[in-house]
């Protein structure tokens, strides 16, 4: 088995660095979020940081991973005896696939050997796998939300519970929790984003001296990964040592309560909700004294800690990205500071000091990048691939992470103008108004796609409705009384003449629930020059990011389609992530004729793929214009195309003469038809008439 990619031997990252090596320290820090692009290491360097955590001493042959010095007392492998035997073995790495099921992370009864031979017998789950070690979620915003807040409660707590099937069972569960993502495929929920500790965003360096030195070396691990662990070994120690060092220190460390006092000011400052910012903070900020070997909080573990707790808290939108002011940052840590207890003119500040390692020398082995980006890549052209550049292993406390900037028009903007790409008349990027509650719009029958808020659907959550014959990979769930109800009558074919069940596999029966599901919302934006008209675009973009809204919390894939000038183009594909649709919109131009047909068409093909890819997946479309149809092809053929399809047509027309061209086209599609300025007032009219 090969060795894992040395975590010294991973190129910048600092930010993320630091953040796994607190939470390594102190699993109080609550876990880290990794938000980047693609091909930026996340998981290697995760997978890498398993390997420098001690090694730890377990209770031989307990499935639950109890230390011999304190065992769990509710241990269910237990009570464990003083002198019993233990073994010591490596930190463990456990990763949670994105497909898993309730039963698989938290445990379940062995119904089979429950119903034959009468026991109540628990097979553990990967949470007590993870006791002690590293659980690894990849693409947890792909995870269903009910994993992920079952996940980071137990995290929260370290106690896994389970209540099922006649079974009570708490077990220990304290691990290192650590996610990763792409935000373009979709965001957490903020409930649960809120739930992890810290979050730091990476992205790749544009640097190419850093971009040749990052493939530099994985060529060499490639070539000869035995050897090249070999050479990063001392690295690799050094490192171990000073998180095992950290760790024995962290109980000695101390909070003043002026430095409390910050902290809280700070988040206060940040306007952040709920106190779990200020809890994790302060956890963050200690664990950062005991890695710098500190055993007094100060000034910068405050700001270090600061800046990785609050950016992912600060959101106040579901399409804000997160982010944090450190210009605002410095000026509330300078108006909370204790009396006496910082000047930066005087040298002999203890907190002034200078030294390796210190967090706020860009010149010291690990410090930022010269741009103050969180980037893969910090080291010069000069670093060779074949071994360490430098003795030291110190992570930098700065770096800062970078976040997206919103480049779109704000509320109350004018639009702005520029030249159509295709040499024509100018066109306008009107802004977008504040998004209001929109009614549900749904798609008949019952579905089996992914759980969501929308739409009628069978799954795996839901009320149960019925039972049926598990499929070839075994039941995803038991129905116990159609179990039972199934195996009773064959009972004396079998031979039964006592006490216990003859239970065969063919007995099994799963439960049939019906709940809700996540729908396809494909948007197709008339972005012509009729729809410029008299800021009708500020209307039709702040209605469908209000559509945009309600999708994201239906749990919903998106997609749009705008249709102007010679032809229509699929701005956004099919995706999870509802934020990268509202930022498209923002950017809308408007001008040019109205092809419908070629908007229409590229709808069907949009629709079409996706059939292929998600088969499960229902589609709902929504058609924003008026109806008009000034260049293009033929309409009624292009809508054919759509037949089948659950549509609504939002009517844009306005003035006191309408010719009715977006009720033509809902005809022809069988859709529904929503006026464009009724949509606010559909949801303001049912809650009177409620």
């Amino acid at each position: 088995m090969n060795p894992a990619y040395p975590f010294s031997a991973v190129v910048g990252l600092d930010d993320l660095k630091l953040a796994l090596v607190l939470n390594a320290v102190s699993p109080r820090a609550g876990g880290v979020l990794v938000r980047g692009e693609k091909g930026t290491a996340k998981s290697t360097i995760v997978r890498a940081l398993a390997a420098q955590l001690p090694p730890v001493a377990v209770v031989a042959g307990c499935r639950f991973h109890c230390d011999p010095a304190a065992p769990d007392p509710g241990c269910p492998d237990g009570p464990h005896e003083p002198d019993a035997a233990w073994v010591r073995r490596p930190a463990s790495l456990v990763e949670l696939p994105v497909g898993a099921s309730e039963d698989r992370l938290a445990g379940s009864l062995d119904l089979e050997r429950a119903l034959t031979e009468g026991v109540k017998a628990f097979e553990p789950g990967l949470l007590a796998a993870a006791h002690r070690g590293v659980l690894y979620v990849d693409e947890v915003n792909l995870l269903h939300d009910h994993l992920v807040d079952l996940l980071l409660d137990a995290a929260a707590l370290g106690v896994c519970y389970v209540e099922r099937e006649t079974v009570s069972v708490r077990h220990a569960a304290r691990f290192l929790l650590v996610g990763t993502m792409n935000p373009e495929e979709g965001e957490l929920r903020p409930q649960l984003l809120d739930r992890f500790g810290l979050t730091v965003e990476v992205r790749a360096t544009r640097e190419p001296g850093e971009r040749a030195e990052v493939v530099r070396r994985r060529f060499a691990f490639d070539a000869d990964p035995e050897g090249f662990a070999a050479r990063w070994a001392p690295e690799e120690a050094a490192l171990a040592g000073r998180i095992a060092r950290a760790r024995a220190a962290l109980p000695a460390v101390r909070l003043p309560d002026a430095r409390l006092r910050q902290i809280t000011a700070v988040c206060a400052g940040f306007e952040v909700d709920g106190l779990r910012a200020d809890l994790v903070t302060a956890h963050a900020a200690v664990a950062h004294a005991a890695w710098q070997g500190r055993d007094v909080v100060t000034r910068e573990d405050v700001r270090v800690a600061a800046r990785l707790a609050l950016p992912h808290r600060r959101r106040r939108d579901p399409f804000d990205a997160p982010g944090l002011d450190e210009r605002l940052l410095d000026d509330l840590l300078d108006q909370t500071e204790p009396d006496g207890a910082y000047d930066p003119d005087d040298p002999d500040d203890p907190d002034d000091r200078e030294g390796p390692g210190r967090p706020e020398d860009p010149d010291g082995p690990g410090g930022p990048p010269a741009d103050g980006s969180q980037s893969d890549g910090s080291q010069s052209d000069d670093s060779r691939s074949d071994g360490p550049a430098a003795p030291s292993h110190e992570i930098s406390g700065e770096g800062g992470g970078g976040s997206a900037s919103d480049a779109s028009p704000s509320d109350g903007e004018p639009a702005s103008r520029s030249e159509n790409a295709q040499g024509s008349a100018p066109e306008d990027v009107a802004a977008v108004g504040t998004p209001f509650r929109v009614p549900v719009l749904r798609v008949a029958g019952v579905g089996e796609g992914a759980a969501g808020r929308r739409s009628s659907g069978r799954g795996r959550h839901g009320r149960t409705i019925g039972a049926r014959l598990p499929g070839g990979a075994g039941p995803r769930a038991i129905d116990l009384p159609a179990t039972l109800l199934a195996a009773a009558p064959r009972q004396v074919l079998r031979g039964r003449r006592g006490p216990g069940l003859i239970l065969r596999r063919d007995d099994l029966r799963e439960p049939v629930r019906e709940g809700r599901e996540g729908n396809l919302v494909l948007f197709v934006v008339d972005a012509s020059g009729s729809m410029g008209a008299r800021r009708r675009m500020t209307a039709v973009k702040t209605a469908v990011l209000s559509l945009l809204l309600d999708a994201y919390q239906r749990r919903d894939k998106v997609g749009l389609v705008v249709f102007r000038g010679r032809g229509a183009t699929v701005a956004l594909p099919p995706t999870s992530s509802v934020e990268a649709g509202a930022a498209r919109l923002r950017a809308l131009p408007t001008g040019g004729r109205t092809p419908l047909a070629e908007g229409l068409a590229t709808a069907a093909e949009v629709l079409r793929v996706e059939r292929m890819r998600d088969p499960d997946r229902r589609p709902l479309l929504v058609v924003v214009t008026d109806g008009r149809a000034t260049s293009g092809g033929d309409v009624t053929r292009a809508a054919t195309a759509l037949a089948g399809v659950t549509s609504v047509v939002v009517d844009c027309e306005s003035g006191p003469v309408r010719l009715g061209l977006a009720g033509a086209l809902a005809l022809r599609l069988g859709a529904r038809v929503l006026p464009l300025e009724s949509l606010g007032d559909l949801v303001s009219t049912r809650r009177k008439a409620g």
